[in-house]
């Protein structure tokens, strides 16, 4: 991330379709004193009136796993179908921070490894690192898992002493390649981690984009508290907040407590807490649209959709007839993956940046290595539809003068 920040950096004049950020053409500092203000408001209702309890919440060191936490359940249940104890959320900052603690609530010895779908979102592959925790990879399917692998890397990795905790998987439009597990796939994900004693980490940033007749959660279909549920209001809130949370209720043989309760002891020597005026933020976006940020980000659907569908549509019509070129047709969410005939690694994005002024990211970062691979991400969810039709003839000409192996 640090290195595509760095390119985007040198070369301000290049067009992005590496960035996986929320359209900034939606975000208006004006609702940040708005949502604020109607956060406020609620809680002086709800404290009685006690303008002092009111000021300490806001403006004070907070409880450790946050103050929104029963907005938070309600929204779930209102747009996932989740029913959660407000006491097993903890806020924290980010969704990163999230994935991080329940890694290292996990880790108990130097034997303990984590699964990952591969290729799979960088942050993944960092926070094991932070923790000591190896990730080991489970293929990817037409279907977003394969499900067969991921027995088989079980069992060889307690064949090799190993001791695996839980698979990290994005069910919704996953990062980087899009894909959208189907219920019968994600049913017998949760048939195999009951069986095979593992948890699942189910990270959604853009299921809320999709189709709401779609698939259900992973955590809504759960019903023996298999699954750990990480979220993130960065895509469907305020990016520059900050706020995720966990929704951790799993019992943990030998203490007291749910799993929650010990992300928010990691917490509290981590971060403390995480920004009440941020949480107050977000917490006032939910009020104001009835908990529910599905409804409140139907023009941002709309926007990401129709992105979808012009960089499909754009692709078509540049590369129909390029041998080696194709790509994957994602039903939502920010990005597709495109395969090219000849291998692209961080040299080659550099020279498609200076020469070409298109910025892509090269797959192999989310194998957590540095092989090149014949596969990039494209990210439309930030752009407008002209930087779109400049973007992708930029990288056409950029692909065409490659040399094909």
């Amino acid at each position: 991330m640090n290195f595509l920040n760095e390119i985007a950096h040198r070369f301000p004049d290049a067009i992005s379709l590496a960035a996986g950020r929320p359209f900034e053409g939606f975000l208006d500092p004006d609702d940040v004193h708005r949502y604020f203000d109607a956060y406020r408001q609620h809680l002086s209702s709800r404290l009685g009136g006690d303008e002092a309890a009111v000021r300490r919440t806001l403006l004070q060191y907070g409880r450790t796993k946050g103050i929104i936490h029963e907005l938070i359940a309600d929204h779930l249940r209102v747009d996932e179908g989740i029913t959660a104890d407000p006491e097993a959320l903890v806020v924290t900052v980010g969704c990163q921070e999230a994935l991080y603690l329940t890694l290292r609530a996990l880790r108990r010895s130097d034997r303990d490894a984590v699964l990952a779908v591969t290729p799979s979102y960088v942050g993944v592959h960092g926070a094991a690192q932070l923790v000591d925790m190896p990730v080991l990879p489970v293929r990817e399917s037409p279907e977003g898992i394969d499900l067969e692998d991921l027995r088989a890397q079980v069992r060889c990795a307690r064949a090799a002493g190993l001791n695996p905790r839980a698979c990290y998987v994005i069910p919704d439009f996953a990062n980087p390649s899009g894909i959208r597990l189907d219920l019968d796939t994600r049913r017998q994900l949760l048939r195999i981690a009951a069986e095979e004693d593992l948890l699942i980490l189910e990270d959604n940033p853009y299921g809320l984009f999709g189709d709401p007749a779609g698939p259900p959660t992973l955590k809504a279909l759960d019903s023996t508290a298999r699954v750990v549920y990480l979220g993130s209001f960065a895509k469907t809130g305020l990016p520059g907040a900050r706020v995720g949370f966990a929704l951790a209720d799993q019992r943990m043989a030998g203490s007291p407590g749910v799993l929650a309760d010990q992300l928010a002891k990691i917490k509290s020597m981590l971060t403390v807490n995480t920004s009440p005026i941020a949480q107050a933020v977000i917490g006032g976006k939910l009020l104001a649209h009835g908990s529910s940020l599905r409804a409140a980000n139907a023009r941002e659907t709309a926007h990401y959709q129709q992105n979808l569908a012009q960089v499909l549509s754009g692709l078509a019509k540049r590369f129909s007839d390029s041998p080696g070129v194709s790509w994957n047709t994602p039903a939502g969410g920010f990005f597709l993956l495109l395969t090219v005939p000849f291998p692209v690694g961080d040299e080659l994005l550099e020279v498609s940046a200076e020469k070409f002024r298109v910025l892509w990211t090269p797959v192999h970062h989310f194998y957590a290595d540095a092989r090149a691979r014949n596969v990039m991400r494209l990210s439309f969810s930030h752009l407008r539809s002209d930087e779109i039709e400049a973007g992708l003839d930029r990288l056409a000409d950029f692909i065409r003068e490659q040399p094909h192996t």
